[in-house]
């Protein structure tokens, strides 16, 4: 089964210096139909203004994924790090027992424009744990690319959950595919772009839960950035 959320139908705040999309309920968006899917706790899409940014604020027990698309953000916490993470770079931000940080955007002349991933870990109270790494565009052309695991395959970064975060960046006509193991299920997000699910037509900003589903196909309708998440 596969049920589409169209990017219209997201919980949406504009205040100014920010400008956010959610896919589920987050903050003042409050929507009991649309709490999560399963660990996946949090996609926000958010546009942020020059030098403008999210100041020192905390979390606990959450695994933060922090993924680009146009310009640079600059993250700030208590662990020590301190970086820009560009198009192409995968911060994995571990809350764990707590952890303080701030973003904001590293230009003072170009917003920047990202998504903010929360996945729930399956155990609470573990060690707050920070990576970074990249996936330039040719690591992600025409395949689906493991960006996020439990385990670190193929040089993911590693999340405290059975969970795995994929991208893709597909030209036209392009297609790509994903199998599941018993009693898993997925959600897919698209980025950019439009592309068909089986079958269903999906666009930028548009979201889809698969259950019950032995596979996945991704098709693009136009040039697209895809990520998937392979779900307990």
């Amino acid at each position: 089964m596969i049920q589409v959320r169209k990017s219209c139908e997201r919980g949406h705040a504009n205040h100014g210096w920010l400008d956010t999309y959610h896919t589920f309920s987050f903050a003042d968006y409050y929507d009991p139909a649309h709490m999560g899917f399963g660990p996946l706790r949090v996609i926000n899409e958010d546009r942020v203004e020059p030098g403008r940014g999210f100041g020192t604020h905390g979390h606990r027990d959450m695994e933060i994924i922090t993924y680009v698309l146009d310009g640079g953000l600059q993250h700030r916490d208590s662990l020590g790090n301190g970086s820009v993470i560009r198009p192409g770079d995968v911060q994995r931000m571990s809350a764990g027992t707590g952890v303080m940080h701030s973003e904001f955007n590293a230009s003072e002349q170009d917003p920047v424009h990202f998504l903010q991933i929360w996945i729930e870990p399956s155990a609470r109270g573990v060690r707050p744990g920070y990576e970074q790494k990249h996936f330039g565009p040719e690591d992600r052309r025409g395949r689906l690319r493991l960006l996020a695991s439990p385990d670190g395959h193929e040089d993911s970064v590693t999340i405290h959950q059975e969970a795995r975060v994929y991208a893709s960046d597909l030209a036209a006509d392009d297609a790509v595919s994903h199998s599941f193991e018993p009693g898993r299920r997925a959600y897919v997000h698209v980025a950019r772009g439009a592309i068909t699910l089986n079958g269903k037509p999906l666009e930028a900003g548009d979201g889809a839960s698969v259950v019950d589903e032995t596979m996945v196909n991704l098709s693009a309708l136009a040039e697209s950035q895809v990520l998937l998440f392979d779900l307990p």
